[in-house]
């Protein structure tokens, strides 16, 4: 395995990023066809489709498409002490963070106008969980917890079934480990179905799943381009793209710290990408020399390494200050900051999904236990989008109440305005109530 490390000079660190940038462009006509057709079919045949479909992609049904409380309860009651503990631990940390999220409306008042802004909870809210042999039991505390804290009243889970056993006798069943999570999380129900197929039905409703006004939740390509087709029906979290890491570091950082946190997100998929910016040249050979060393042991080696050679990438830059403009230029999903003093950075930062400072920070922290949240902006995006949060589980709703006086104070000015840009129906609305 090969990675690219190329010296900075204002000029061959930016031809070197394109490649990486451009990966979450290409689009795939036959995958997006294949979704219309899979969208099409759940609109017109609801629960039907849902059923054709997963005999057809999961290769049978379960018994029963729909869970609730007292199947979420009996999973985490039987759940492994070790993983029900951290789980609990975890959903603490999350809540914690995130009540600092929860914002309230307001009211102003003057001389007869009164303005206010109310703040409300989504009234249902569709969370698509990988299930089978990748599952994400900390997708649904991501998830779940914040929606909750934003007052949704409703919170669905879909999941695909995992397969039991093999041959006729093969079973389609929960994952008990996402079963244990939904109860931790507050979900209130839980519907075994997943693909592009789940996503459609949330948009759209069918016999048994009631229709959303928000989807949210990772998923593979199928689920992402149904989100994106299905944006403007309902409302989605993000487009998410390959994930990614930036890790900033100086002669002092530790290769076996830096290869270790680059592989955590190469092992994802083969258009990850992992790229560390440093100051030292030590470094980054050593670097490269850590993750072929620590590939030989990956479980994931062929993915992470497909992904190292594609679009991993070394830059060797001449100070802080190159470093930081890069990092800002490729806004990434994760940024860790492996120099003296990292707190320090912070503030330089514009544009990151979620920091990580020093050596004792690694990006799967964040991932799993710290509280803050792992659905994060992607390719780029984080120069304008922020992480998933209690903020994507509202909305607001703006009330005016004027008096007579009020209006008659403001008449001319609204007149004045409407005329000016041609709307004289919207200005006779004010004369009439003082014709």
């Amino acid at each position: 395995m090969s990675i690219r490390i190329v010296k900075a000079d204002g000029a061959a660190e930016y031809a070197a990023l394109e490649r990486m940038e451009a990966r979450a462009d290409a689009r795939d006509r036959e995958t997006e066809e294949t979704v219309r057709e899979i969208l099409r079919a759940v609109r017109e045949n609801g629960d039907d489709a849902l059923r054709a479909y997963g005999l057809r992609f999961d290769g049978g049904l379960p018994e029963r498409m729909e869970l609730g409380r007292a199947d979420f309860e009996a999973a985490l009651a039987a759940a492994n002490p070790a993983f029900r503990g951290a789980l609990e631990r975890a959903a603490a940390n999350i809540r914690r963070y995130h009540e600092r999220q929860i914002c309230e409306g307001y009211e102003l008042k003057a001389e007869g106008a009164t303005l206010g802004q109310t703040v409300r909870g989504l009234a249902r809210v569709g969370l698509y969980v990988p299930g089978g042999t990748a599952a994400y039991p900390s997708t649904v505390l991501m998830n779940g917890i914040p929606a909750k804290l934003a007052g949704v009243s409703e919170l669905i889970v879909v999941t695909p079934p995992a397969r039991v056993g093999a041959g006729p006798a093969a079973r389609y069943e929960a994952n008990a480990d996402i079963l244990a999570a939904a109860c931790v999380a507050g979900v209130d129900r839980l519907f075994l179905t997943g693909g592009a197929q789940a996503v459609a039905a949330l948009a759209c409703g069918t016999e048994s799943i009631p229709r959303a006004d928000k989807i949210v939740g990772p998923g593979n390509i199928f689920v992402a381009t149904a989100k994106r087709l299905l944006y403007g029906k309902v409302d989605i979290d993000m487009i998410a793209g390959p994930s990614e890491i930036l890790v900033l570091a100086d002669a002092d950082a530790s290769p076996a710290y830096i290869a270790a946190d680059m592989l955590s997100q190469a092992e994802h998929d083969r258009n990850a990408a992992a790229v560390l910016l440093t100051t030292s040249a030590d470094t980054a050979a050593a670097t490269a020399a850590e993750l072929e060393r620590r590939l030989c042991g990956l479980p994931r080696s062929e993915i992470a390494r497909a992904s190292l050679e594609d679009f991993g990438l070394i830059v060797v830059c001449r100070n802080a200050d190159e470093m930081l403009a890069l990092a800002d230029r490729i806004a990434p999903e994760h940024l860790e900051i492996l120099l003296a003093d990292p707190l320090s950075y912070v503030a330089r930062i514009k544009n990151a999904g979620s920091v990580f400072c020093g050596p004792y920070a690694p990006e799967p922290l964040g991932d799993y236990l710290a509280g803050t949240n792992h659905v994060l902006p992607t390719a780029g995006a984080a120069r304008f989008a922020s992480p998933l949060g209690v903020y994507d589980f509202v909305k607001r709703m703006s009330y005016t109440h004027y008096t007579r006086e009020a209006l008659a104070a403001a008449r001319d000015d609204i007149i004045t305005i409407a005329e000016a840009e041609g709307l004289d129906a919207h200005a006779d609305a004010i004369r009439a109530r003082f014709a």
